[in-house]
């Protein structure tokens, strides 16, 4: 049988062969294979099974078993039975030729009323450790690659781990160490297995399915891996009637004219309006506001001049170009009025009129239509049903509600609901350093991925903050945000992580893989660190924001009461850190400014004695130290303001410095000025110390990938 070669190197069946089995199947009516189907195309691949012999009688299942030699399994082949195991139609162990006799009979007579083609005669596998492999395809990522070990593990504490395909060898290295019965793998209580023979079957795994979108679903289950190789003892694989159509690609968002979106020379607001209460009003009043750098051109068709600028009846009226439209008019006249706009020539539209595709069939019509539109006249648009974007660098605040003054920050930041990110720029806005903010509404155009992409690029943002409730595109988005995460840090926060209905699956694979599951999955694969909720979305944005990486896993915690020094403990080791070991000589420079009951280097606990000048000492004695990559500091809330001063005067040389303050919330005239002065402050000293430790391990996978 002739196979072909995928980039991978991996052998698999050739197309036609294996589209000959799958059109078999779906002439019988069938979505799925039978077993002997499956191990042929998984031996013609180059993996080993059990390997599969059909009896058509009782005799000749004998005669099978004897040249096999026992024990030998055996089961039903029928195209009407899926869930072999379940309903009966397998018989293990069975030792000698009475027993295969008497199972032969007994499965003949449970499956009388189906088509039984045979019955199967395997030799029983030596047992191994046992794994499950599989793969499902989800709607927004497509094919997603599972993998963990068998029995317990998978049953009980579902120790799996994903990937979406197509995947990389670095991927695949990731998979079999996140599981938590890794250690069984390397030798734990047993011999260790043939890692480097896994690795092999899981990308052949993948470089299949990738070649072959008629696979919906697929099960190797078990699998025994061993010293030396492994068997693939059940397969089980579904198919699609037809192999799966693939979308006609979207025009490639260019990085300069996304930038256009936040950097426009001139900008038309269409329905612009000096009545306050108005969303007309308050997107004109924030420009106006927040002194944005180009040209501003007010439309309203009703109006002289708008908030004190001339107004013009309609956007073909404006004399000179137009970078960028913001559409505030109703749902009924947005389509003509979208249609205005690119024949003015403008290149970014924002529309955030809402009553679209969120809104049923109506809307969603209207919106295709605008889609028709803006691709016949190469337009990009962001919405509908969006807040716009806001660059604090021009002054550039799109926001349909009112935004007070802002700094210039390096944060950028994208998310689906507007209100949300018009929300925290205004109640965050003095311990946040936000410079963009994109809001993306129904996302008809300009996805998420679009800004991404745009944010990775752009010299004045340091770190990117993504708030999503679903992916547009998922295997270019998971591309994007691979090269984007090498030079900045990108942290999201996923919307809707528990299921509202439940989903029918016939793999088990498919049953494992929710779609949380797959999106922590996408983001580890592609280097995106996960917040669990806001409160750890900000504190990640102001640590990566505010302060630089550490440079190692040692970290020096100083603090004023010995309980929290413990429980900074505690969260540094369970995240794989450490406690710093200082330098001899700088240990007895550490004694001459501790007090002489302080006895504990690391924690420095200084029991309610620390003063200004100490800390500022200590810490400078942390950053000497080679030992040392960060520092974290429990300051008392009652006395945070004398601290500010002494620690805006260190020069860090590289190492973060994050503080915990427990009452900060009574304290936040001072926490401010320590956010302002550079220093993140945190409620509670687990949340510092794991967010060290997120910064770590962020600055070890950049490290990885500047190596590969």
């Amino acid at each position: 049988m002739s196979s072909q070669t995928t980039e991978t190197g991996v052998s698999v069946m050739s197309s036609e062969e294996c589209r000959t089995i799958f059109a078999q199947a779906i002439r019988e009516n069938r979505t799925y294979l039978m077993e002997h189907e499956c191990k042929e195309i998984l031996e013609n691949m180059g993996i080993a099974t059990t390997g599969f012999l059909v009896a058509g009688s009782e005799d000749e299942a004998v005669e099978m078993s004897n040249k096999l030699g026992y024990p030998v399994v055996l089961k039903i082949v029928s195209p009407d039975v899926v869930h072999k195991t379940d309903s009966g139609g397998v018989k293990l162990n069975l030792a000698d030729a009475d027993a295969v006799r008497q199972a032969y009979r007994q499965m003949v007579d449970t499956f009388k009323y189906q088509h039984i083609i045979g019955i199967a005669v395997q030799k029983m596998a030596t047992p191994g450790l046992e794994a499950i492999i599989g793969v499902t395809r989800d709607p927004s990522f497509g094919p997603v690659l599972m993998f963990g070990l068998g029995g317990i593990f998978v049953e009980v504490l579902k120790d799996v781990t994903f990937r979406v395909l197509p995947v990389k060898p670095q991927d695949i290295d990731e998979m079999i160490q996140e599981i938590k019965g890794y250690p069984l793998l390397k030798g734990y209580r047993g011999q260790a297995v043939d890692i480097e023979a896994l690795k092999a079957l899981l990308l052949k795994i993948s470089d299949f399915v990738t070649a072959f979108p008629e696979v919906r679903e697929l099960d190797l289950n078990p699998v025994f891996l061993y010293q030396s190789g492994n068997i693939t003892v059940d397969a089980r694989m579904f198919v699609s009637p037809a192999p799966e159509t693939v979308p006609q690609k979207q025009p490639g968002s260019s990085i300069e004219e996304i930038r256009k979106l936040f950097y426009p020379d001139s900008i038309a607001v269409i329905g612009a309006t000096s009545v306050e209460g108005k969303l007309g009003y308050n997107v004109f009043r924030n420009l106006l506001f927040h002194k944005f750098s180009g040209k501003l051109y007010p439309i309203n068709p009703k109006s002289e001049e708008v908030q004190g600028v001339k107004a013009y009846r309609n956007i073909m009226d404006v004399p000179d170009p137009v970078d960028l439209a913001i559409v505030l008019v109703p749902a009924s006249t947005a389509v003509a009025t979208i249609e205005e706009c690119c024949k003015k020539g403008v290149k970014i539209i924002v529309v955030e009129t809402a009553g679209f595709a969120e809104t049923g069939e109506d809307g969603k019509a209207a919106q295709a239509k605008i889609l028709e539109i803006i691709r016949a006249h190469g337009c990009r648009l962001l919405g509908p049903n969006c807040s716009g974007v806001i660059n604090t660098h021009i002054g550039n605040v799109q926001s349909i509600g009112l935004v007070a003054e802002v700094g210039k920050g390096n944060i950028g930041m994208t998310a689906q609901a507007g209100v949300y990110a018009a929300g925290i720029l205004t109640g965050l806005r003095h311990v946040m350093d936000f410079g963009i903010i994109a809001t993306i509404g129904n996302k008809m155009d300009i996805s998420e991925t679009d800004i991404l992409e745009y944010l990775g690029s752009d010299d004045k943002i340091d770190v990117v903050a993504m708030y999503m409730e679903d992916v547009k595109s998922g295997r270019r988005f998971i591309d994007v945000a691979s090269e984007v995460t090498k030079k900045k840090p990108v942290i999201a926060l996923k919307g809707g992580r528990t299921a509202a209905g439940t989903k029918v699956v016939s793999s088990h694979t498919a049953s494992l893989a929710g779609n949380d599951e797959i999106n922590s999955a996408a983001f580890r694969q592609s280097g995106i660190i996960r917040a669990r909720d806001n409160e750890h979305l900000f504190g990640l944005l102001k640590a990566f924001g505010k302060q630089p990486l550490p440079t190692g896993d040692g970290i020096l915690v100083i603090t004023y009461t010995g309980s929290l020094g413990v429980a900074s403990t505690d969260t540094l080791y369970l995240n794989g850190m450490r406690l710093a070991e200082l330098e001899p000589d700088l240990k007895e420079r550490l004694r001459k400014i501790m007090p002489d009951y302080v006895t504990s280097l690391n924690p420095v606990d200084y029991s309610f004695s620390m003063d200004p000048d100490q800390l500022r000492k200590t810490i400078e004695l942390g950053i000497a130290s080679e030992d040392v990559g960060g520092l974290l500091v429990v300051i008392q809330g009652e006395i945070l303001g004398s601290f500010v001063d002494a620690l805006k005067s260190i020069d860090y040389k590289g190492k973060p410095i994050l503080s915990c303050v427990a009452v900060k919330e009574f304290m936040m005239e001072d926490v401010i000025r320590m956010e302002k002065a550079g220093f993140p402050v945190y409620s509670t000293a687990e949340m510092a110390s794991e967010i060290l430790a997120t910064m770590w391990h962020y600055r070890q996978r950049k490290n990885r990938q500047a190596q590969s």
